[in-house]
């Protein structure tokens, strides 16, 4: 009987020093000074150590970034991640819509990361083919993370299709991240201007078998008005606007967001 409480002691020491190790790491990756200066001056937007811990990654799950755009999350993400030969990225193959400037900032990610590989190391793909199916037979995902892509998706009329084929490629309990531009309850449906309604969004999700189980107002932003005439890129750090009270728009920030944690059952 003592050895046995000895034994469970030791083991719950353990994992209490591996849990405290991985947010270690994940404090050292987002402090890393290799990252773009630009990216690093929004962390006091996007809040990368709070948003990634509500999530509960470790280096232990395989994980799957859909779609990231620039990388800005994809900096941190393979820095926390190198040693674990665990992550990956989704890309389309080939873009089905904005050809042009997906095609473009695909080929800019990639040439990014192959040249900072001693920093991030190996970063591995897989495919969106044109009907938003992942070409991914061999990995089931333990979590998947999409930062600000679903106005998009339900833009082009795509959203059910790929977080149906999320699902599909998670394991059972997987977790699925999501940050998204968040409208007004209260406001109509137009996805063109960057925002969605929370409970729209809510119930998309869990349509295609997913299952909420928590949120967080890490990411929100009262001072966020929603209503500005190039929609959520009025705001910066786009600033489509230019010059043109710009300085309002500084004071207010990056929009208010949405954060989801949902569970495949």
């Amino acid at each position: 009987m003592v050895n046995l409480i000895k034994l469970l002691s030791f083991l719950i020491s353990l994992s209490f020093i591996n849990e405290v190790c991985s947010k270690d790491s994940l404090k050292q990756a987002i402090s890393n000074e290799n990252r773009k200066i630009e990216n690093i001056k929004r962390d006091k937007y996007r809040n990368p150590y709070k948003t990634l811990n509500f999530f509960g990654i470790n280096k232990e799950m395989k994980v799957l970034e859909i779609t990231p755009g620039r990388g800005w999350y994809t900096e941190i993400l393979a820095k926390y991640m190198k040693d674990s030969n665990n992550f990956y990225i989704a890309k389309y193959d080939p873009p089905q819509f904005a050809v042009e400037i997906l095609t473009k900032i695909q080929n800019e990610f990639e040439k990014y990361f192959l040249n900072n590989e001693d920093q991030f190391g190996k970063i591995k793909y897989i495919s969106i083919n044109k009907d938003f199916d992942f070409l991914n037979e061999k990995n089931k995902f333990d979590m998947v993370l999409t930062f600000r892509n679903s106005h998009n998706w339900l833009k082009n009329e795509k959203a059910e299709k790929i977080y149906n084929s999320i699902f599909k490629i998670m394991k059972k309990g997987g977790i699925l991240g999501i940050v998204q531009h968040r409208a007004n309850d209260s406001s109509a449906i137009n996805y063109k201007d960057g925002y969605v309604k929370e409970s729209f969004l809510i119930k998309l999700v869990e349509k295609q078998g997913f299952k909420l189980i928590d949120r967080s107002e890490v990411n929100s932003n009262p001072k966020d008005l929603k209503n500005y005439e190039k929609g959520v890129w009025t705001l910066p750090p786009s600033l489509r606007l230019g010059e043109k009270d710009q300085l309002k728009y500084l004071k207010i920030g990056e929009s208010d967001r949405m954060t989801l944690k949902f569970i495949k059952p």
